[in-house]
Formats: C-alpha cells, sequence, structure tokens
C-alpha cells in the first residue's frame, strides 16, 4: 500500500507537471510566430475544415506544427469559427492572435470595378487585367459565356451589372460575371414592375436597351429622366431615335473618334438615323439610374436636345428651336 507520505510526493510530481505543463502552453499560445516574410499574404479557402487550414498554416511555415492550434481551437470552441478569405498579415503574432484573427474574418478585400457605361468588351478586359481573378474565359465566345451563367439572350451586351464586387483571390471571371448577370437582372425585373403606365417598352429588355442608350447620353444626372422622356416620346410617335452613341457602337472598331456624316447616312443596324425603334441590343452597361430613367421618364413634350458643352443638355420641342440650339452650342463648343 501506498504511503501517505508516497501519496502527497506523487501528487505534488503530477501538480508541478501541471503547472509547468500550463506554463509551457501559455509561453507557446503567447510567443510570437516568425512569419515567412512581412507583410504575408494567404488564402483560406470556402469550404477548408480545422485540420485543412491548420496544415495549409504549417504547410506555408506560419505555424510551428498543427496539434497545438488544433487543440488550442477546440478547447476555446472556435472549431468551427475561422472564416474564409484572403489575409495580409503585417507583423509577427501568437497562435492566440492568430486564432483570433482568423475567427473575426479581417480579410484583404479584393475588387474589380465595373463602370456605368462600359462595354461588355470593357468588363472582359478588367477582369483579364486583374491579378488576383482566375481568367478561365479568355478563348470563350460571348456565346459559350452566356451558356455558362445561365443566360437566355443573344448578346452579352448591357446584362452585367456595373458595380464593385468583391471577391477572394483566385476566384475566376465566370464567377464575378454570374453575381454581376443576377444582379442586373434583379434590378431589371423590380424596376419592370415599378415602371410607368403605357410605355412603348415590350420587355425589360427593351428597357435595358433604352437605359443603356440613356446611360450613353447623359451628362449630367438631373438631365437622364427628361432625355428618357424624349426618346420615349420619339418611339410613342414613330420618330427615329436619331442618336450618335448607337451610330458608334455599331461602328465597333471602325470609329476613330471622329463621327462623320456619311456615318449617320450609312445603314447598318444599330444606325438609330437610317432605321426606327430600338437597337437590337443594348449598346453598354446602364447603371441603376439610368434603368429608372427609362421606365420612369419625365413628363415633356421634348423631342429634341443638344449637349451644351458643359455636361447639361439644352431641350427643345420643335425642329427650329434645335436647330438654333445645336448652331450655338456647337458653335461655342468648336470655337
Amino acid at each position: 500500500m501506498l504511503t501517505l507520505k508516497r501519496l502527497l510526493f506523487i501528487f505534488l510530481i503530477f501538480f508541478l507537471a501541471v503547472i509547468l505543463s500550463i506554463g509551457w502552453l501559455y509561453h507557446h499560445y503567447h510567443r510570437d510566430i516568425i512569419l515567412p516574410t512581412t507583410p504575408y499574404e494567404f488564402s483560406i479557402e470556402p469550404g477548408s475544415n480545422l485540420k485543412q487550414i491548420t496544415r495549409q498554416l504549417v504547410d506555408e511555415g506560419i505555424l510551428p506544427d498543427t496539434w497545438s492550434f488544433i487543440l488550442l481551437s477546440r478547447y476555446l470552441g472556435k472549431e468551427s469559427a475561422l472564416k474564409a478569405g484572403d489575409y495580409r498579415l503585417t507583423e509577427n503574432l501568437s497562435q492566440i492572435a492568430l486564432l483570433e484573427y482568423l475567427i473575426k474574418g479581417d480579410i484583404r478585400q479584393n475588387e474589380v470595378r465595373f463602370v456605368e457605361g462600359w462595354t461588355f468588351s470593357q468588363y472582359r478586359k478588367a477582369l483579364y487585367d486583374h491579378p488576383d481573378i482566375r481568367n478561365t474565359t479568355v478563348e470563350m465566345s460571348e456565346e459559350e459565356i452566356l451558356q455558362l451563367i445561365g443566360a437566355d439572350e443573344q448578346s452579352a451586351e448591357g446584362l452585367f451589372f456595373p458595380d464593385t464586387y468583391y471577391f477572394l483571390k483566385n476566384s475566376t471571371d465566370i464567377e464575378i460575371l454570374q453575381r454581376a448577370y443576377q444582379t442586373m437582372q434583379n434590378h431589371i425585373k423590380i424596376a419592370w414592375l415599378d415602371r410607368m403606365e403605357s410605355l412603348p417598352l415590350a420587355s425589360p429588355y427593351e428597357a435595358l436597351i433604352l437605359a443603356s442608350i440613356v446611360e450613353k447620353e447623359t451628362g449630367l444626372e438631373s438631365d437622364r429622366a427628361e432625355i428618357a422622356g424624349v426618346f420615349i416620346n420619339r418611339l410613342r410617335m414613330g420618330m427615329r431615335l436619331q442618336t450618335d452613341p448607337t451610330v458608334i457602337y455599331g461602328l465597333g472598331d471602325q470609329f476613330d473618334g471622329n463621327l462623320r456624316k456619311k456615318d449617320l447616312q450609312t445603314d447598318q443596324d444599330y444606325n438609330t438615323y437610317t432605321r426606327a425603334g430600338l437597337p437590337p441590343t443594348p449598346i453598354a452597361m446602364p447603371g441603376l439610374a439610368s434603368i429608372r430613367a427609362a421606365l420612369n421618364p419625365a413628363a415633356t413634350d421634348a423631342l429634341y436636345f443638344v449637349a451644351k458643352g458643359n455636361g447639361e443638355s439644352k431641350f427643345s420641342t420643335n425642329l427650329a428651336d434645335h436647330n438654333r440650339a445645336v448652331a450655338k452650342y456647337q458653335k461655342r463648343q468648336n470655337n
């Protein structure tokens, strides 16, 4: 039988071992990890579990071992609290601080911006030029891209909402396009339900076409609804829209920055001087303001407008007044 003295000795040894272990763990978890480089960037993929994350951090030289970080996470009940994302560490930190950092999800935001009035080709270039995006559609046609995102339309123009999109590093271009397409679908559906009655627009797609023209014609925010009103008036009357941006879009790479009289007289699909009604597709990606203006235009008698050269437009109800305005403001711009 163990004597009381021996039991006390064993208990003392055990107690000291526990104290030493706690001290060692405290030191182990609170001492700084020496990063491979500073700043150091790494990514945690969505769906990664604790073991996968820990193994990745060990392999990248951030953590010294796998067991201690797993033990710490499980002891604190944070096994499922680590967030995926792109991280940027600017200084050495302890395992405790690293765990808090990954739980907080203080991720580095990658972003790409699509601007109102851009064309689909400009969207593709922005995606291609971004260093943190994996380009999987470089060799694809528009039709193949539309098929991948589940779009029924025949042309990609106008279908992707202009906005700033945040993403994880190494996301694919098709993932971002899918989001931009769905965002546009949501906006146009809501705006269509809230449209003015008796508009000469047969579908949300026609609203997108008109909105894209309004986007390209508007220099001043306050003119947007009235410019839309001019086009709506023309559509109601069967007048040709006679808008330069559609002609320029139709010219494509042939446009050299100078729109000539012969360009306006040469018939093509997007020439609204030679053809009545809307062009076959949008000519750019319209923003929400232009979509709303197209579906809720200003009540106006104007049938014409011309840019003043300062962002504003001069509106006229008849051709004679419009011609005088053109002569006045074009002369001013040419001087």
